[in-house]
């Protein structure tokens, strides 16, 4: 599963998208999970799991095909 990836998080692993071997669905609890087991480099990182331009409960089921996105907070005035 492609995920794309913005900001903060972005420059620390220096591409804008990053690869999770996933079946054909995957709740976004089990994503993060999957997260950081394959990219500890982003532990403590804090983000919202965005599914088709939406953000997303932990519950909620990803399939296949679905464009991910890790969305860091965003700050500013």
């Amino acid at each position: 599963m492609e995920i794309k990836i913005f900001a903060g998080i972005k420059e620390k692993m220096g591409t804008p998208v990053i690869e999770i071997p996933a079946g054909d669905e995957i709740t976004v609890a089990e994503l993060k999970d999957r997260i950081h087991i394959d990219y500890p480099e982003l532990d403590g990182e804090v983000f919202q799991v965005a599914v088709n331009e939406a953000f997303q409960t932990d519950d909620f089921v990803v399939k296949s095909g679905d464009v991910v996105a890790l969305i860091p907070p965003v700050s500013g005035g």
